[in-house]
């Protein structure tokens, strides 16, 4: 990255943590106000400040209006479930009779109801949690004034929550500022919006994805390698922005459903998920960089025959809208169109394999034409058959207020997610109340906001939500310290931790936990008044704090005692389980073309599904390294990385695989496939594949084999070196066959280059245009064929490597 594309990154993320401080502190500025000089019988109402922070910190952290109106909504739901539970047990039972145990028994009963429906926002579910801690520690502190805390007491407890979630939204409420980069003053006096949010990463994922183009191709193009490294090494880094800001728009685009419930007049119907779209710009952009990092050397030889202007002509048009996409924004994606390469790379056809680099290039640079020209500039009239289909699409796609019978019913995850948290909050509020019972809320409040459907790094979120606590907690005591003589400036130190804690939000060591608890922490203190003396408040908090997590960590334990790196190893057994289905049912053209319409839809979930767990097996490769090893062997995350990004790039190939043998089988179709000059040459590719696919998949079912086991040290049978299982020969023949591997691809090509011959034959357009697809798409999958058989070998490299790590004494030759 250049000094000043650095310069301007920092000054890009500066702006976003101050804008989010900024909002922070004046959502927390109203609760403060209100809080305290508001009318008295306003401030009788709103009872638990604490708890408005809280809520406050819960939906304003990073949030635009269209967040923090979804936090809103979840907030009131919390309060209406509460209310209801809550109300009827103390109806029922009697505020007088709630001892120690009857209130944890309550918590855990009322937690279970809440977190068991599997349709409620997990937004939701942590508020909830934590109202129903605070009114049952209430009522167990309180139980003598029996009658007020039947109805007043759950009540004051809804209104503290949505003061702050009130507070949330009159901050997002207020203009941008200086904090909004563009130079519109329509923009600059409006709210925060994810509509700009999302406009302004749309903007910046096509210049990403414009940069990155040039980068590749003028790799691609180079003279001399050093060139060419160079430019790769500039590409890198921005895929993985890339790869982020696709993200965000995802992230994003609930929050821009709740600022815009009419959509129709904004975004067309076939735009409603962005991200999904902008992610067939993505695939051939990685295409492109499996392209230009697989070139063993430069020049690329095919590349000096295309008349350069052809290249620089296409490059042009695609530049030409991601510049649409830059300057016009949302977006709407329309359905694509075929395209055929233009008539000046018509000439190419003889297909050897030093070009077949340059072929696949070629046919991602076409794909990426393709779906770069999908996208239009929105506009906001449309024909009233437009609006009438939009507005049915946004029944079915925008904000559903009606759930279902299969959301309503609970899965496994769910039921394990209420076990745990209605045991854990339980164990806690009981654990808490008899250490200290006036200070025991904070015992179930430090763990109701930290629960998560599925795993987490449990130790890591414990240790960070534990030192942030001590952290803020410390701090507003000093600060107390400094203004005991000027109370009513003990606010204004907030402003400063409020700034740091939106950084240390985005921290590695911290992260969202930690910087929650630590803001959170400070706010108690310098927010409050009339809650002791600040120093012991601090202790019993800190240590109620304590008694919390210890019960969080001991149930995440229970839940999920499997660790985070024996999860790592089994998701890696099912990633190369599914690439295996999806290499399996790669098929190239029949006849029957009810199997053809069958096959490619099934191959397409699988790919999903092998995308889901490759991104699983990154985020169990992630939570493996915070954790501590203990008594077990240290998980080698650099060599999961590894198979990770084998895995990822083997994935992306079998995408590109399929979709060639999918276009090619439909190009065929138009031929005369039922002459015997052509069936010939097609029925020997058709064997090159299948034993491509049985090498491939025997080698990958070996490695499945071996990822499978307890520890990968352990190899008794499946050892490869000795050979003594079974598949241990074949998983060797990519290594000690490697000459038939040879003989494969090159008798591919030569039958890939007889169809070609035999596809065409007349000099008219259209037969040469055809020609081309074919030439073009056989080449490709000439490269995915090499490319796979090179990175399964890699990745039989990198096993080595993890099994000679677990087990020195051992070394393992594939």
């Amino acid at each position: 990255m250049s000094p000043g594309s650095r310069t301007a990154w920092n000054c890009a993320l500066w702006c976003l943590r101050l804008r989010s401080a900024f909002q922070t502190i004046l959502a927390c500025s109203i609760v403060y106000t209100t809080t305290l000089y508001g009318p008295q019988p306003l401030r009788q109402l709103v009872a638990y400040p604490a708890y408005s922070y809280l809520t406050t910190i819960l939906i304003v952290s990073d949030a635009t209006l269209g967040d923090s109106l979804r936090g809103f909504w979840h907030a009131l739901c919390a309060c209406v479930q509460v209310m209801t539970l809550s109300i009827l047990s103390l109806l029922l039972i009697g505020p007088a009779h709630f001892s120690y145990f009857i209130s944890a028994l309550a918590v855990a009963l009322c937690t279970f109801a809440v977190a068991l429906p599997g349709a409620t926002h997990l937004m939701a579910k942590r508020i909830a949690f934590g109202q129903i801690v605070i009114v049952y520690v209430g009522t167990a502190i309180h139980c003598a004034e029996a009658g007020e805390l039947v109805l007043m007491h759950p009540i004051q407890v809804a209104l503290s929550t949505m003061l702050g979630a009130s507070a949330s939204v009159m901050a997002m409420l207020f203009p941008n500022l200086f904090f909004y980069q563009k130079a519109s003053v329509a923009a600059f006096l409006s709210p925060y919006l994810a509509y700009h949010e999302v406009r302004d990463m749309c903007q910046k994922y096509a210049e990403n994805a414009r940069k990155r183009l040039n980068f590749y191709s003028d790799a691609i193009l180079s003279q001399d390698s050093s060139a060419a490294l160079g430019f790769i090494l500039q590409a890198q880094p921005l895929a993985q922005v890339g790869e982020k800001l696709l993200q965000s728009i995802k992230h994003k685009q609930e929050a821009l459903m709740w600022e815009r419930p009419k959509l129709r007049n904004i975004l067309k119907p076939t735009c409603m998920d962005l991200g999904e779209k902008l992610q067939d710009i993505e695939i051939p952009l990685r295409g492109i960089a499996i392209a230009a990092t697989s070139c063993p050397s430069f020049p690329v030889a095919l590349i000096k025959k295309v008349q350069p202007d052809a290249l620089h002509d296409m490059k042009r048009r695609i530049h030409d809208k991601l510049e649409q996409l830059e300057h016009f924004a949302p977006l709407c994606i329309l359905k694509k169109k075929k395209k055929s390469l233009d008539e000046s790379f018509w000439p190419l056809e003889t297909i050897f394999r030093e070009d077949l680099l340059a072929f696949f290039f070629l046919d991602c640079l076409k794909l990426l034409q393709e779906n770069t020209e999908a996208v239009e500039e929105c506009r906001e009239s449309y024909s009233e058959n437009e609006s009438s289909h939009g507005s049915e699409n946004q029944s079915h796609g925008g904000i559903k207020w009606s759930w279902s019978i299969s959301c309503i019913i609970p899965s496994k995850t769910s039921l394990f997610f209420a076990v745990k948290c209605s045991v854990s909050l339980g164990l806690a509020v009981l654990l808490g109340l008899l250490f200290n019972e006036r200070e025991a809320y904070w015992a179930g409040l430090t763990i109701a906001i930290s629960f998560v459907r599925g795993r987490q790094a449990t130790f890591t979120i414990a240790n960070a939500r534990a030192q942030s606590t001590a952290m803020g907690s410390i701090y507003g005591i000093l600060c107390c310290f400094i203004f005991r003589k000027v109370e009513n400036l003990s606010f204004l130190p907030l402003l400063p931790w409020l700034v740091f804690t939106s950084f240390l939000r985005h921290s590695r060591m911290y992260g969202q936990a930690g910087g929650i608890s630590a803001a959170v922490g400070a706010l108690l203190i310098l927010g409050r008044r009339h809650y002791g003396p600040p120093l012991d408040f601090a202790i019993a908090r800190i240590t109620e704090a304590v008694i919390g997590l210890i019960c969080f960590i001991t149930m995440e334990i229970l839940i999920y005692p499997a660790r985070a790196a024996t999860l790592a190893k089994h998701k890696l057994s099912l990633s190369l389980g599914t690439l295996q289905e999806c290499i399996k049912d790669v098929v190239l053209f029949d006849n029957q073309n009810n199997m053809q319409a069958s096959i490619f839809p099934k191959l397409r979930q699988k790919q999903k599904k092998l995308k889901s767990h490759v991104n699983k097996l990154q985020k169990f490769i992630e939570e493996a390294e915070l954790e501590p090893n203990f008594w077990f062997i240290p998980f080698n995350g650099s060599c999961y990385r590894k198979l990770l990004r084998s895995l990822s790039k083997m994935g992306d190939l079998s995408l590109f695989m399929s979709n060639k043998t999918e276009f090619l089988s439909v190009v065929l179709q138009r031929c005369e496939v039922d002459s015997e000059d052509l069936q010939k040459p097609l029925k020997c590719i058709k064997n090159d594949i299948e034993l491509f696919k049985k090498k491939v998949e025997t080698s990958l079912q070996c490695l499945q084999e071996l990822s499978s086991k307890k520890s990968l040290a352990v190899h008794d049978k499946h050892d490869i070196e000795l050979g003594t299982s079974p598949k241990a020969n074949e998983c060797r023949c990519l290594e000690t066959e490697k000459d038939e591997m040879e003989c494969i691809l090159n008798s591919f090509l030569q039958h890939s280059n007889e169809v070609s011959d035999r596809v065409g034959t007349n000099t008219e357009g259209e037969d040469q245009k055809l020609k081309s697809q074919v030439i073009v798409c056989l080449a490709g999958l000439g490269f995915c064929i090499s490319s796979l058989l090179r990175e399964v070998r890699e990745m039989e490299k990198e096993f080595q490597e993890l099994v000679n790590l677990e087990n020195p004494s051992t070394h393992v030759i594939v």
